[in-house]
């Protein structure tokens, strides 16, 4: 039987692996926890995860990897720009959806950046092969969205 742990000894743990680790899953926190011997649930994990509010950021691969809320979002922003840079054409809304078009191919990549960067305009994105939808909080979040990413292409 593994070390017994208390949730707040857990969580301090949980902070000190996502620093020098990419760990992508859930489960991936359960296989760590456990080496270090801490006995824990995937459920455990889940909760943990939700309490310390860690964020998906995206990794260098593509995938993503769980991360502490308050490192930096560079990187992910400087991959923003660069996806945009080789794929962005156009980008307009009505109402609380955005549309954005991109060269064929390049709308999965864009949109899994914009999921990335996480601003709080975006509810969520759903991309096509060239095509991204976007919906938002509402209009004047639709509005704000485009300015931004014109402002990024400029």
């Amino acid at each position: 039987m593994g070390i017994v742990f208390n949730k707040a000894d857990r969580h301090e743990l949980i902070r000190e692996i996502i620093k020098g680790a990419q760990l992508e899953t859930q489960s991936d926190f359960v296989v760590e926890l456990r080496s270090r011997g801490i006995e824990c649930t995937q459920a455990t994990v889940s909760r943990d995860i939700k309490e310390l509010k860690l964020i998906k950021n995206l990794s260098e691969s593509g995938g993503y990897y769980y991360t502490n809320p308050g490192e930096s979002i560079q990187p992910v922003v400087g991959r923003l720009l660069e996806a945009f840079a080789n794929g962005y054409i156009r980008s307009t809304f009505s109402g609380n959806i955005v549309i954005i078009k991109t060269v064929v191919s390049m709308a999965p990549s864009c949109a899994l950046a914009i999921d990335a960067v996480q601003w709080p305009e975006v509810l969520g994105t759903l991309a096509g092969d060239d095509t991204i939808m976007i919906v938002t909080k509402s209009v004047s979040a639709s509005k704000k969205l485009v300015r931004k990413l014109e402002t990024l292409l400029k």
